[in-house]
């Protein structure tokens, strides 16, 4: 049965570090599993077939708080 205290965000996007418009979240999954079965799902379709090293996945622990320092706005 898989830890219900994490979840694994898909994502597809060029470069996620610079939160940049062209990402997708392609699902939530409750498995790490999950989202490989998705991006093997996702491989083959336009968009994703000519960019298959954009697909990350990221793990978040439910009810754990992020961003926790702040943030500042640059520009």
């Amino acid at each position: 049965m898989p830890n219900l205290q994490v979840v694994y965000l898909l994502w597809h996007g060029d470069d996620l570090d610079e939160d940049t418009p062209e990402a997708k979240l392609l699902g939530v999954y409750s498995s790490e599993q999950a989202a490989l079965d998705r991006i093997n799902r996702s491989s083959a379709l336009p968009g994703f077939a000519e960019h298959p090293d954009d697909f990350h996945i990221s793990q978040y622990t439910i009810d754990k708080d992020e961003w926790v320092a702040g943030y500042i706005e640059v520009g």
